[in-house]
């Protein structure tokens, strides 16, 4: 059986290494890119390149920017007393298109997880602690919305949170800072990612102290 050139089958194996992608999807890609004219291609990867070039992550929340902090840390409107957990920065976007959420967010990096030696080290948790420390100097509740996935490693990592805060702040919680996790809009192994806006709505809405 003839072989594809190689540089075909390059571009195919780039594209099976994208989540989701399979050999056959990979293939259909490479092909469609293949009959395209060469300026839509070359379009199509200048703006990947762009997208590299000029985005980065948010010095407050470790959600995506253009600037050093993102649009919802620097929105005046946003309650910055009002923080919502999440694992990835496409899950900030799932909530924001949801609506209904008034304050902002803080990107965990992912979940704990042993089996892919992923450690509360490797995640922002630290800088949570910390930015709660500096809201707890003024005025005011301070709500933690844990927004993690209602997965095995999403509610591990929620009770994880949830001790480093009790062992910070210690009686602080409950009364000054009260914490939070998402209600019963999102079932057992459900991704925020894929949620559609009334499960997020619902979610927001239904939280619960932990």
């Amino acid at each position: 059986m003839a072989e594809l050139p190689s540089s075909i089958r390059k571009v195919i194996e780039s594209f099976e290494r994208l989540p989701g992608v399979g050999p056959k999807s990979a293939a259909r890609l490479a092909f469609y890119l293949l009959a395209t004219p060469k300026s839509f291609v070359e379009e199509f990867a200048q703006t990947i390149l762009t997208m590299k070039a000029t985005i980065k992550k948010c010095r407050q929340c470790f959600g995506v920017a253009e600037a050093e902090v993102c649009d919802i840390c620097s929105d005046p409107k946003r309650n910055q007393r009002q923080i919502c957990i999440v694992e990835r920065a496409l899950d900030v976007i799932a909530f924001e298109r949801a609506g209904g959420f008034g304050g902002v967010y803080h990107v965990l990096g992912g979940v704990i997880n042993p089996l892919d030696h992923v450690g509360p080290e490797d995640l922002t948790i630290e800088a949570l602690l910390n930015r709660v420390e500096k809201l707890r100097q003024l005025e005011g509740v301070i709500e933690v919305v844990i927004a993690t996935n209602p997965t095995m490693e999403g509610e591990a990592t929620a009770l994880y949170i949830k001790d480093q805060l009790n062992r910070r702040f210690g009686e602080l919680v409950g009364k000054v800072i009260k914490i939070t996790r998402i209600g019963s809009g999102l079932p057992m192994g459900a991704d925020v990612e894929y949620a559609d806006q009334a499960t997020l709505s619902r979610a927001l809405e239904g939280r619960r102290e932990l």
